[in-house]
């Protein structure tokens, strides 16, 4: 039974459908302006973003509340949220029978459209925009036809980024994985998609900068918190600052993707113009900035976990690519039950989008396990993904790294509680849907990294630190395959 449905008038004494008491949302918003403040300091600085939301869900006895989400005053009209922060209650934020994502991708702020040529990229529309169906197609069809070049320009990229790792260490001493990875991801991207190499050894610099002009509101930099209040939570940065920056990658993708853009606009009857700036935020925001946070979160993990892990991992990954007469293939990439297991539990633990926002289009009842809450038409729904896909009412040990948590039938039913692509991970993504296009897409690349990785080396080590959205890897050792068999 849906744990959402719409309203009814009653008292609240009333049950849901599912027999739960329909109970008052705890939490308050306090006093304008001074309390979304007082928040948003909370937020990043006094407790951070696990505590912040944990130790309300300790105060109200409930994953249910109103609280106000950064960043508040000056850059959002409205910060007001209801949260959701269970596996039961988080799922109504894909419900498009209940609500609405429009505008939603980065929560209560918008970033300006003069950072997307004046467009609003296809992740901002609702699918009852006339403009969704075609431009998530358009997308589609992308992915199916460079699906074959997936893997060969994956492990091109990563094979010479392992290179790199490895002359590092043997010159000067532990080697920075994230530094080698951005431009990397950059590389692989551009190639994957469009058959092309990034334009220049400093378009990952140009990307990552105009990805930080969207995106200041939510981080922190490690500066003083005075000088970050201000300069990044205050007022959105002027987008002319980044002007030249996106000039530059949108005259790349205008030749790179020439062939895409002349079919969507002669063949499909889409802008050329808007379609060009939907495949530079797709390219650029969505599958650049993707790889840029997930792998490193994938290593750390890995690193973490120690050699015990990465022996199974080897042994299973070097005994598919045999099998298949030494080459990586997709169907040996479905075969690989551990590998597959260790994924999904890295998607599941560390989400690409710890966010996710929906609008209330009427009235309705969210459930969690415990009771039942009101909803009133317009007003804003918030998940935090990492509490969601941690709740131990679902996943044993929900806040560790289990390798095989997935593995067989029991595990493969947890499932539908991954949430990272903005959907149950048992779900397809379709035009009509906000699940991400290239879902499977992602999921196979973050295998390839751990196939990569083990058809080479039997473990590593690794020195982990932070850095604002990703985990800083320092890979301190290698040991190279020796005592299981290596395949290329």
């Amino acid at each position: 039974m849906s744990p959402t449905r719409l309203a009814s008038k009653g008292s609240a004494d009333d049950y849901s459908s599912s027999g739960l008491p329909i109970k008052p949302i705890p939490g308050s918003y306090g006093l304008p302006f001074f309390s979304p403040i007082r928040d948003r300091l909370d937020f990043y600085y006094f407790q951070g973003h696990d505590d912040f939301f944990q130790s309300r869900v300790s105060k109200y006895q409930s994953t249910v509340f109103r609280v106000n989400v950064p960043p508040g005053f000056s850059m959002a009209s409205d910060p007001r949220v209801v949260a959701v922060l269970d596996a039961k209650s988080f799922p109504v934020l894909f419900d498009l029978s209940f609500v609405d994502k429009t505008d939603v991708l980065t929560g209560t702020y918008i970033p300006s459209a003069h950072l997307t040529g004046g467009f609003r990229p296809l992740a901002y529309l609702d699918p009852a925009d006339p403009r969704h169906a075609a431009l998530k197609q358009l997308l589609f069809d992308l992915l199916a036809a460079r699906g074959p070049r997936l893997i060969p320009s994956f492990r091109a990229a990563y094979s010479a980024l392992l290179d790199s790792l490895e002359a590092a260490l043997a010159n000067s001493g532990p080697a920075d994985f994230n530094t080698l990875n951005e431009a990397t991801a950059l590389n692989f991207v551009c190639d994957f998609l469009f058959g092309s190499a990034a334009p220049a050894t400093t378009a990952h610099n140009k990307a990552i900068k105009w990805l930080f002009f969207q995106l200041h509101p939510l981080v922190t930099l490690g500066l003083p918190k005075l000088v970050e209040e201000l300069f990044l939570h205050t007022f959105p940065l002027p987008s002319f600052l980044v002007r030249s920056d996106y000039k530059a990658l949108v005259s790349y993708f205008a030749e790179a993707a020439k062939p895409v853009l002349d079919e969507a606009e002669k063949t499909r009857g889409l802008s050329r113009e808007e379609t060009l700036h939907n495949l530079v935020f797709a390219a650029i925001f969505n599958a650049y900035g993707g790889v840029k946070l997930s792998f490193p979160r994938i290593l750390r993990r890995l690193a973490e976990s120690g050699p015990d892990l990465h022996s199974r991992l080897a042994r299973e990954i070097r005994s598919v690519v045999r099998s298949e007469g030494g080459a990586v293939t997709v169907a040996g990439l479905e075969r690989m039950e551990l590998t597959k297991s260790v994924v999904w539990e890295l998607l599941r633990l560390d989400p690409p989008v710890e966010y996710q926002y929906a609008r209330a289009k009427k009235d309705l009842v969210i459930e969690s396990h415990e009771a039942a809450f009101r909803v009133k038409k317009g007003e804003m729904i918030f998940g935090y993904q990492p509490l969601a896909t941690r709740d131990e009412r679902v996943f044993r040990k929900g806040g560790e790294f289990v390798a095989d948590r997935f593995v067989g039938e029991e595990g493969r039913k947890l499932l539908k509680y991954v949430y990272w692509s903005n959907g149950r991970e048992t779900e397809a993504a379709e035009v009509g849907n906000k699940q991400c296009p290239g879902k499977d897409v992602v999921v196979m690349v973050c295998r390839l990294l751990l196939v990569e990785f083990f058809l080479r080396y039997d473990s590593f080590t690794a020195d982990v630190g932070m850095l604002p959205l990703e985990p800083k890897v320092t890979v301190t050792s290698f040991t190279r395959a020796s005592s299981l068999d290596h395949s290329s």
